[in-house]
């Protein structure tokens, strides 16, 4: 991942507002629309094309994105139909869509240091609203909320980034846009903006063109921007909202099973976390020290979760289904594997774990 010198990534320029995307950014809203469409398409006898589906609405209008759908899948409907109809299934599926890691942390964090903050999204500004609506002080956060019905057009197009950086009365060169998209990074580019990029393993051209691509917003280091530091760390451990995983636990690995959905966490799901599980044989709370990266296979990558259970030296808890709590966070995981260096401070680490689970901070959930 890119990452800023210990001088700072803004080489002079003061950052003085910040301008979030949402969905993908501060929200999960991917899987749940992913899950409309299929149920959607499933009606008409359609099957959802995801190779098929990348990238090419990004940008457009609601209506121009629904021309193509309707289109694409040869449906019986006309643009405006297929919006009335498909809607309602969105609008319910919101409401389960959960803050990414690190979000809620960093609103926070900007607003109690009186960092103003926009929201800028290519989702019309109706829709925004109802997104924002299901999560806790979002709408009271956000001096300038923006849709792309609001301007000429959307990303790639500066005119998003532009004109929340007008509303807020701040230069365009004094703001930090924060993305999870290539044409976003585009529209920020264009917009002479910086931009920190959080980007999904299908948005890896971000790479090329951020300043810095991060894999979680739990990475995030505002001071790199001459913005407040962060002060909620725990010695070397940082306090989460907790993260739920469940599977077959296999030597030291876990696993998917039928049903499981902790195999469909975000991409941003990823680095080296403590927390508790629990296995079928064993009902007590267990310390867990968890590694979660991608298991690259040519042509496609897994999430690979690891979990070393700490000072358990009872009966083999393999093949057992797990179920984990996530409560703290320590590190970035730069490469697929934890490195030789990484391996010989498992013990540093297993130590780290097993202090900070005696803490209220990272009590069991």
């Amino acid at each position: 991942m890119s990452c800023c010198s210990d001088f700072g990534c803004n080489k002079g320029t003061k950052i003085l507002a910040v301008i979030f995307d949402l969905d993908g950014t501060l929200v999960d809203t991917g899987r749940a629309g992913r899950y409309v469409l299929t149920e959607f398409l499933a009606k008409y006898g359609k099957e959802l094309d995801m190779e098929k589906e990348g990238k090419k609405r990004l940008g457009m209008t609601q209506k121009e994105s629904a021309a193509i759908f309707v289109k694409d899948y040869e449906l019986p409907l006309t643009p405006d139909q297929f919006i009335e109809e498909i809607t309602p299934h969105y609008r319910e599926r919101w409401a389960d869509a959960k803050a990414l890691p690190g979000a809620n942390r960093l609103i926070k964090h900007l607003q109690k240091n009186r960092v103003p903050l926009a929201l800028a999204s290519n989702s019309i500004h109706e829709y925004i609203e109802a997104k924002i609506s299901h999560h806790k002080g979002w709408k009271e956060s956000f001096s300038v909320i923006l849709g792309s019905d609001q301007v000429k057009s959307g990303k790639p197009s500066p005119y998003l980034f532009e004109e929340a950086a007008k509303e807020m009365g701040v230069d365009a060169i004094n703001c930090l846009v924060i993305e999870d998209s290539f044409v976003g990074v585009q529209a920020a580019n264009a917009a002479k903006m910086k931009v920190v990029a959080v980007p999904s393993r299908k948005e890896a051209d971000c790479y090329v063109v951020a300043d810095v691509v991060l894999h979680s917003l739990l990475e995030f280091q505002p001071q790199l921007w001459g913005l407040p530091h962060f002060d909620d760390w725990v010695d070397k451990a940082l306090p989460i909202e907790p993260i739920h995983l469940s599977g077959l636990y296999v030597t030291g690995s876990l696993y998917e099973t039928t049903g499981n959905a902790a195999f469909s966490l975000p991409d941003q799901v990823v680095g080296l976390y403590i927390g508790w599980a629990k296995v079928d044989t064993d009902r007590r709370n267990l310390k867990i020290l968890v590694s979660i990266n991608f298991d690259h296979l040519p042509g496609f990558a897994n999430k690979k979760i690891n979990v070393c259970l700490i000072d358990d030296n009872s009966e083999d808890k393999s093949e057992q289904k797990m179920e984990i709590n996530l409560v703290g966070y320590i590190k970035a995981l730069d490469k697929e594997e934890l490195t030789s260096t990484e391996l010989e401070k498992l013990t540093e680490y297993k130590s780290l774990a097993r202090a900070s689970l005696d803490l209220p901070s990272f009590s069991y959930i």
